[in-house]
């Protein structure tokens, strides 16, 4: 096989089509970055992008491979601090998150790194209905969130509304603070108000 017949086609992938792509993804970030900031204004969140430098030292913490953290919403008066908007790439392109950020001011609450998840009930049990809230992991966080009756009418309400996935609690103790990831989906104001909500408990458990 003749291959110098392919060094222009990779000449060209170079140079045209991947910084293509790339300027494409960036877009992509920046759109649902600006799409969110602005929703959350429209639902009555006192919701702000900060200085490029203010952003980046929330940027800044070590992620996983293939996780980079888009953009950065600061949020006032809220039981959590800011909002990142997170990509995950994969073969089939990246997949975007959000997380809520609770920042903690002593290691109390964050001596343990295991997760806590929100699980649907649905009768029938594979196709039917969302029924109830249950919340798994760590014990102490989990029984408050699932004592919390105004927090699960809350989130089975959202559920009939339009809030699909799930929601992932993650203690960072490294970086002394406490994420609440969600599939990216613009929240309803339920959906906000139940969010703030779960940032309560972590900050009474604080």
């Amino acid at each position: 096989m003749e291959w110098d017949v392919f060094i222009p086609l990779i000449i060209f992938l170079v140079a045209f089509a991947l910084p293509m792509i790339v300027s494409r993804l960036r877009k992509t970030s920046q759109s649902k970055l600006d799409e969110l900031h602005q929703h959350l204004r429209n639902i009555g969140v006192k919701a702000s992008i900060p200085d490029s430098e203010s952003a980046g030292e929330k940027e800044g913490k070590k992620r996983s491979w293939g996780e980079k953290v888009e953009g950065v919403i600061d949020i006032e008066d809220r039981n959590f601090d800011y909002i990142n908007v997170i990509s995950v790439s994969s073969q089939y392109g990246p997949t975007y998150y959000i997380e809520y950020i609770v920042k903690s001011r002593s290691q109390t609450g964050l001596e343990t790194d295991r997760k806590t998840n929100m699980v649907r009930k649905k009768s029938p049990p594979l196709w039917g209905k969302v029924v109830d809230i249950e919340w798994r992991g760590e014990p102490g966080l989990a029984q408050r969130l699932n004592l919390d009756y105004q927090l699960k009418y809350r989130l089975l309400y959202s559920s009939t509304t339009g809030f699909k996935g799930g929601i992932s609690i993650r203690p960072e103790p490294k970086y002394w603070y406490t994420s609440i990831r969600i599939d990216y989906q613009l929240p309803s104001p339920d959906l906000f108000e139940a969010i703030d909500n779960i940032a309560r408990h972590i900050v009474k458990g604080a």
